[in-house]
């Protein structure tokens, strides 16, 4: 009866977790279709149009490109083997450290007319001002394309880079033998095979790109997501902010069956152990050329941008002797938040997974699985329409709660437990991924050796299961953390008055254009972007190894 109880809570709980990811969705989904019909004209005369036609071209340039960069560098360091190929394969995992709105945030400076790399030029071109000579604006949808995919095609890279170290040496011996050439063997043979990767990558990819708000605000670019935040924050029109923030997700909808459609014949795939293929070593100029063109997308998407913030960081402190104490104020609010959200989403994240893993009842166990799956959906839906989709319910559960207390005022959405709620909600299924992958780790005889011993269902989990799932828990601590650092579009509405984070300090020096002090704010972000992508850097080597 005992272990029928905590069952029942297991599952009450999980299933708590997953309401309160779809409740957003659900509200949104409401106030986008209860909304006067006068929005939905004005809005498909004035607003969606351009909106859509730029996300749209945006994700188009973004896929594209993150998709022959990625597929690109992976078939490079995969096939081929150089001198400098080592340090290659994880650098250039590096731009995932670097938020987009903060490469963004470098390129614009480094890029102004009056800028240093357009003021070198001019003076080796010998041009005496920007009338005479200047570079094409970065403030453009090809700029947005630039900046995104130069950041986000790590995501392609990884993917595919797997699925060619996994294809057997004697398909592609075979193609050579038939008398195809390299390039034939790549495009015919290789590229076919790692499809499915490719989708599933650019699918994250472009779901990144979709949640962005910095970077295309930065560059004058009025996506979707642009207009969900200008909507509301100008004025103040939760309907007309409801009803972009649902065309928002069907386009995500879209992009999640794009996933599922590439991955569906993963499974055919065989279980037997196959010897993968062996890189063909390059010397000389050949070398030269595989080391260059593997440097281009680490120099663009992480060395240029991180340089430019090291040196502005520099000049600042020479400057002033220090940061203002406001920046150090949201240098703590940042590093409070992400921990308070890290360790509530981690908690939750692991009572999915043990709920799933406990509740071995054939109705229990589909309804936990179906609570971890639906819980995973909070990292597909961005930030802004999260936020829009939260307004409502915090500002109800604000209305009850001054009911019950005997209070008046704003609790959730006055203070920052409503970005608390928001980060949990949206980082949830890293945490609930990580452990339950850990999990199936873990062998069955060790849980049930334990519980032969006496030991109830809760002491089984304290003293066998959460010590073997440290490195799961530290690595999904560690991404919730630094994501929760980064995010923007949810901090910018749901934040309190007078309450600002490291992200929404760049934010706001970028607006007014004081980029030394933005940039000391930008540098702290990056530097914690770079734990994880350390982790999974040494995680791959070990894979390979």
């Amino acid at each position: 009866m005992l272990a029928a109880g905590r069952g029942r809570a297991g599952l009450l709980g999980a299933m708590l977790v997953a309401f309160l990811v779809v409740l957003p969705v659900l509200v949104l989904s409401g106030h986008a279709l209860m909304a006067d019909s006068t929005h939905w004209s004005h809005l498909a005369s004035y607003v969606l149009p351009q909106a859509l036609r730029n996300t749209l071209l945006l994700l188009a340039g973004v896929g594209l490109l993150c998709a022959a960069l990625g597929t690109g560098s992976a078939w490079l360091v995969t096939a081929y083997d150089f001198p400098g190929r080592g340090v290659i394969i994880w650098a250039l995992l590096l731009p995932l450290a670097v938020p987009t709105y903060i490469v963004a945030f470098s390129y614009l400076d480094l890029l102004h007319p009056i800028g240093p790399v357009q003021t070198a030029l001019r003076t080796l071109l010998g041009y005496d001002s920007p009338r005479q000579f200047r570079l094409p604006d970065l403030r453009s949808l090809p700029g947005a394309v630039f900046v995104l995919g130069f950041v986000l095609y790590p995501y392609v890279y990884l993917t595919t880079r797997m699925m060619f170290m996994s294809q057997a040496a004697s398909l592609l011996e075979a193609a050579r033998t038939l008398g195809a050439s390299r390039g034939e063997v790549f495009r015919e043979v290789a590229m076919p095979l790692a499809r499915p990767a490719i989708v599933v990558g650019m699918s994250l990819a472009l779901l990144e790109a979709l949640n962005d708000i910095g970077a295309s605000e930065f560059l004058g670019v009025q996506t979707l997501t642009v207009s969900v935040y200008t909507t509301w924050t100008t004025r103040s029109d939760l309907g007309g902010a409801a009803q972009i923030a649902l065309t928002m997700l069907c386009i995500i909808v879209g992009l999640i069956l794009l996933e599922r459609h590439g991955r569906r014949r993963q499974r055919f795939a065989s279980t037997q152990r196959m010897r993968p293929m062996q890189p063909r070593r390059l010397r000389g100029l050949a070398a030269a050329g595989a080391l260059t063109l593997g440097s281009i997308p680490v120099l663009l998407g992480f060395v240029v941008p991180t340089a430019y913030l090291v040196a502005e960081t520099l000049k600042r402190l020479n400057l002033v002797g220090g940061v203002s104490e406001q920046l150090i104020r949201a240098l703590v609010n940042t590093l409070l938040m992400a921990s308070i959200a890290t360790f509530l989403a981690v908690a939750c994240g692991l009572m999915l997974a043990w709920a799933s893993r406990t509740l071995r009842e054939s109705v229990r166990f589909n309804m936990s699985r179906a609570c971890v799956r639906v819980a995973s959906l909070g990292y597909a839906v961005p930030g802004t329409v999260l936020a829009i989709g939260l307004l409502t319910p915090l500002m109800f559960a604000d209305q009850v709660l001054g009911a019950v207390f005997g209070y008046s005022g704003l609790l959730l959405m006055g203070s920052t437990a409503a970005l608390v709620i928001a980060y949990v909600i949206r980082f949830v299924a890293i945490p609930a991924g990580s452990i339950e992958a850990g999990l199936t780790r873990i062998p069955p005889s060790l849980e049930q050796a334990s519980r032969l011993l006496g030991e109830s269902s809760g002491g089984t989990l304290r003293r066998v299961h959460l010590p073997l799932l440290k490195p799961a828990l530290a690595a999904s601590a560690l991404l919730v953390f630094v994501d929760t650092m980064k995010e923007l579009p949810a901090t910018l509405l749901l934040r309190p008055l007078n309450f600002d984070t490291l992200a929404t300090w760049l934010y706001a020096e970028a607006a007014r254009g004081t980029y030394e002090e933005g940039a000391v704010a930008a540098l702290a972000i990056v530097v914690a972007g770079l734990l994880p992508v350390i982790l999974l850097a040494r995680t791959n080597l070990r894979m390979e190894s």
